[in-house]
């Protein structure tokens, strides 16, 4: 750990030294703040949990949910950045973002993330109810404070624990439109939570590099490539039954099935390629192929619940 404190203080020096800029923000520097990719996944997983929620929900409560639970996860992200501009500024992937680019200033990003989380937290405990505005505020201080101030620089398990908060729109979707919590969104979170560090430790292989020079403790710089794509298998095998398991309490009919066998059988062998494949470009391009496939296999699994929904609301 010591190498790993060495760098973080270069880090954090070359982060103090990056520019900033006075009045060459634009409003797509403030989206870009927002993380809208990371954005756009909360908001469709948060869907899947407002649709399969019981009950009816008036379309227009509907959407100030979902609106306040996408701009929650904007202001979480805008607050990372601003947390992490030094990191950021050192990063080859980072580099251009709008703060250490110097188009936006640490104090700008900070109250912007701080007035949206307010907003969004306010709006949807006034508006819809206290549970659900309770849980997005948790689920932004999570990700702000515990993950991106505490764990992603002292821990190799930030990833693993940190993602919770990128699982729980789903939950907090749900206790929206029902003011309640139940078994089905906790698997919905709970399938989230464990596809996390498959997928971001498949990115974190071909990305050691960046990690290191940032003093970042990702696994694959605290204990290696080998290791991390062992865990990378192992999360997989446990992954896939997990995604598979609304089907065996009811919650999920055979369309589902069939896709969460289908496609978890294509990602245990991807994962047991980049297991299998150490070296050169093999090896990167293994890692690549599972971590852009991992992105179709979420992705399809809520898009088949979603459609059963649907489905299963017109036929009544």
């Amino acid at each position: 750990m010591s190498d790993v404190s060495a760098s973080l203080a270069k880090t954090e020096t070359a982060g103090l030294a990056a520019p900033v800029g006075e009045g060459l923000a634009s409003p797509k520097d403030f989206i870009e703040l927002l993380k809208p990719r990371v954005m756009s996944l909360v908001i469709f997983t948060a869907l899947v949990g407002l649709v399969r929620a019981p009950g009816d929900i008036h379309p227009v409560i509907a959407f100030t949910a979902l609106l306040c639970i996408a701009v929650g996860a904007g202001a979480a992200g805008a607050l990372n950045m601003w947390w992490d501009a030094d990191i950021d500024a050192v990063m080859t992937r980072t580099q251009g973002r709008p703060i250490p680019s110097g188009r936006v200033s640490g104090q700008e990003a900070l109250a912007f993330g701080l007035t949206l989380s307010a907003f969004s937290v306010g709006v949807l405990g006034l508006l819809v109810n206290t549970l659900a505005g309770a849980l997005l505020a948790f689920t932004i201080f999570f990700y702000v404070v515990v993950y991106t101030m505490w764990l992603k620089r002292t821990t190799s398990q930030n990833i693993v624990i940190g993602g919770l908060a990128g699982a729980l729109p789903p939950l907090v979707a749900w206790a929206a439109a029902a003011d309640s919590i139940s078994l089905e969104p906790v698997l919905l979170v709970a399938i989230i939570f464990f596809w996390t560090p498959p997928h971001f430790w498949a990115l974190a292989l071909y990305r050691a590099g960046d990690y290191a020079r940032a003093g970042v403790p990702m696994l694959p710089v605290t204990a290696g490539p080998d290791e991390t794509r062992r865990q990378i298998l192992l999360y997989t095998l446990f992954l896939v039954p997990l995604a598979a398991s609304p089907v065996a309490f009811g919650y999920a009919g055979l369309a589902y099935g069939a896709v969460a066998i289908g496609l978890g059988a294509m990602m245990i062998r991807l994962a047991v390629r980049v297991y299998r494949r150490r070296e050169g470009e093999e090896a990167v391009r293994a890692a690549k192929a599972l971590f852009g496939f991992s992105i179709l296999y979420l992705f399809s699994l809520f898009a088949t619940l979603l459609g059963e929904a649907i489905v299963g609301g017109l036929l009544g």
